[in-house]
């Protein structure tokens, strides 16, 4: 377990986790640096590298031409009008791509062999009219590479940490020597301020963020990273199975629950329960198979299903009036300090100030609808002819596949990715669910309540202020559990001393983060913070699901899913693309699609260690539910004491695998796929290495704490 808080502790035990360096995003208006870029984690300098194949545009906050979004207003200009700067013209060029990233950013992409001056191409961008500016784009590590989509765009920001006891005076004395102004205080955060350089700009700023880090009355200062965490999923290369489709779907819903028994003797029953196997996998596994589930039905009675504990989704979209969501909805309107317009939970991800609504705005509903409409109403030879670019790069790429089978990968591809924008309401979905009229489904703790909590725009834009800021929100609201379910964020030290400061001031406080989806060793930030607890992931048949992240630092394991054989192998929980306005002028399927159970997707099978997460942290909340008294370290204790490895497997070839890493860490070998920690307690077997404690048992902790 995680119990250390000394910044030497945390050096070495962050310094080595998986997904370390940073994904940023430079300003082609620069020339390639020749010194290596770098920004500073308690004292360890984390390699970047500038991308000179994509370019980051903010937009400026007018109403676009025709209602059509200022990114592809942008991309009209780019690949068929062309666009006039001063002096010059940028003719069209139909390989370039642009991107959303929110809703005031958008991603411009170079494919491979484009020979467009990036120059003259920022320079004529930025004289457009609805740009506000261009930014820098990098990726993690040293070198570039054009496969890894987790970017990172680098505004003219930079969170400032004064040292406690710092004046007003001394500050603004800082400030000014440094060329700063503030922009704001960070919200419900001490002594922290998000600042602009008034000399720098571009990758400069990652200079003066590191030269600030040496100045007395300074505690600590990063650049204000946005990062691009999305599907990794590069749909130029990859070709996805549209077998999915599912034709008549109530019927082969029916006929799926007509051939497994229904739990008895639950105080929360629904029609869909027999699918909820990470509840309960007896219906599904039989009574002779030993259990994979975490054993939540059998705690309902003696928790009371969470009642009265509140847990805090921090994510992407939330949209808390799905029919199963909305009656578990924390209310937060009473509070002396709300933000303008509180009433369930902030968006943080959101322009300014922010938003009091988690859900899908009527402005991102413009960007993805256009796409999605698309898919149902194109043939596969028609989605060719709409997405030429993709096309013709996948038919490159897979030679032998039909103009239709590229097209409906592509439909399948927008498809994910915009049912996946919705992952906020997934994940509370498996914490909280709750049926009104038990048609629908059930999460781990039915009468817990949820405060959603946005940080994600679309195409997983995320800042570190919007996560700092909602750490320290769900904190002043008096939560029970903070759910992270956003493993493969970058290292960031402010965001480290939030979350620290926010356990030490409310030690019955628990945060639950999702170790990570790379399948390597390692556990991803922000699991890996001292006294955060790590969740893994595991599927049906009890093994360790094959994306999860294990090894050093990884507490415990829940059900995840695991849909590469089938979606029955997901996790079952409330999609968000069911709601009316996304469907308007499209005509409704009669097939349920990609990981969809219905045509409107109002439930979806999913899988991940963001669906392990919340599933734990709807234990606590029964834990809670039982003793409300109970502090984090006692729960923490519990979960891990009462977790085994009954019913968990492990494969020959990770077997092979831990017995290489007794070897290297015996021998002093590094090998690369298995990277050195340095403060975690050494596995004490290969179980410990991939399963953590055990799989979390939610009857046996109930009755540890009654």
């Amino acid at each position: 377990m995680k119990r250390f808080v000394s910044a030497i502790l945390i050096t070495a035990c962050l310094w080595n986790i998986d997904n370390l360096g940073s994904y940023p995003q430079a300003s082609l208006a620069q020339t390639q640096p020749t010194e290596t870029l770098s920004y500073s984690f308690y004292g360890k300098q984390i390699p970047l590298n500038l991308r000179n194949d994509v370019l980051a545009v903010r937009f400026k906050a007018i109403q676009p031409r025709g209602n059509k979004p200022l990114y592809l207003q942008l991309q009209d200009d780019l690949t068929t009008r062309g666009i006039q700067g001063r002096g010059s013209t940028l003719q069209p060029n139909p390989n370039l791509q642009v991107d959303p990233l929110g809703n005031q950013l958008a991603l411009v992409r170079l494919p491979a062999g484009v020979r467009t001056s990036t120059r003259l191409l920022t320079n004529q961008i930025q004289q457009q009219p609805y740009v506000e500016e261009t930014l820098p784009v990098l990726n993690q590590g040293e070198s570039e590479d054009r496969e890894n989509e987790k970017l990172i765009v680098l505004p003219n920001e930079i969170i400032i940490s004064f040292s406690p006891g710092t004046s007003e005076t001394q500050k603004q004395q800082v400030l000014n020597e440094q060329n700063l102004e503030i922009i704001r205080p960070l919200r419900f955060s001490q002594n922290r301020y998000v600042a602009r350089s008034k000399s720098a700009s571009g990758i400069e700023i990652i200079t003066v963020a590191n030269q600030l880090n040496q100045v007395r009355g300074i505690q600590s200062a990063t650049p204000n990273f946005i990062q691009a965490i999305s599907d990794n999923f590069v749909p130029e290369t990859n070709l996805i199975n549209s077998s999915q489709e599912i034709l008549d779907p109530e019927r082969v819903l029916q006929q799926r629950l007509a051939r497994l028994p229904k739990p008895k003797d639950t105080p929360f029953s629904t029609a869909l329960l027999p699918l909820l196997w990470h509840l309960d996998s007896t219906p599904k596994r039989g009574q002779l198979l030993p259990r994979t589930d975490i054993g939540a039905i059998a705690s309902w009675q003696a928790s009371q299903g969470g009642e009265g504990v509140v847990v805090a989704v921090i994510d992407s979209l939330i949209q808390w009036d799905h029919q199963d969501l909305a009656k578990n909805i924390y209310t937060t309107d009473h509070y002396p300090d709300k933000l303008p317009g509180e009433v369930k939970g902030w968006d943080f991800s959101s322009s300014g100030q922010g938003d009091p609504d988690t859900r899908l705005s009527r402005k991102e509903r413009d960007i993805i609808q256009p796409h999605f409409r698309r898919t149902f109403e194109l043939s596969c030879q028609e989605m060719v002819e709409e997405y030429k670019k993709i096309a013709l790069l996948l038919a490159q790429n897979n030679p032998d596949a039909s103009a239709c089978e590229r097209g409906n990968s592509i439909k399948q591809y927008f498809r994910r990715q915009i049912t996946s924008e919705f992952h906020g309401t997934w994940v509370s979905g498996v914490v909280a669910a709750h049926s009104p009229d038990q048609s629908g489904i059930v999460g781990v703790a039915p009468q817990a309540k949820i405060l959603p909590i946005r940080v994600f725009g679309l195409n997983g834009e995320i800042d570190s202020v919007s996560l700092i800021e909602a750490i320290g929100y769900a904190a002043a609201r008096d939560v029970d559990v903070i759910n992270l379910s956003l493993g493969g964020l970058m290292p960031n030290q402010e965001l480290t001393e939030q979350i620290l400061t926010v356990l030490e001031a409310n030690p019955q406080l628990v945060i639950v983060a999702s170790a990570g989806n790379e399948n390597r060793s390692g556990i991803s930030f922000p699991a890996a913070i001292p006294q955060v607890l790590s969740v893994g992931a595991t599927n049906i048949q009890g093994e360790r699901s094959s994306y999860s992240n294990y090894g050093k630092g990884l507490d415990v394991v829940a059900p995840g899913g695991d849909i590469s054989r089938s979606l029955s192998g997901g996790i079952l929980t409330t999609g968000g693309t069911g709601l009316s306005s996304l469907w308007q002028g499209i005509t409704k399927p009669d097939y349920a699609w990609g990981s969809t159970l219905d045509p409107l997707g109002n439930y979806v099978q999913v899988q991940g260690t963001s669906f392990a997460a919340p599933a734990v942290s709807g234990v606590v909340a029964l834990m809670k539910g039982v003793n409300n008294t109970l502090n984090r370290e006692r729960i923490m204790d519990v979960l891990e004491e009462t977790a085994s490895y009954q019913g968990l497997t492990l494969t020959e070839t990770e077997q092979d695998l831990y017995q290489s890493y007794q070897k290297a860490r015996l021998t002093g070998e590094k090998p690369e796929e298995i990277p050195e920690f340095l403060v975690f307690p050494e596995p004490s077997s290969a179980e410990d290495y991939f399963f953590g404690r055990g799989l979390v048992n939610a009857e046996a902790a109930i009755q540890a704490v009654q």
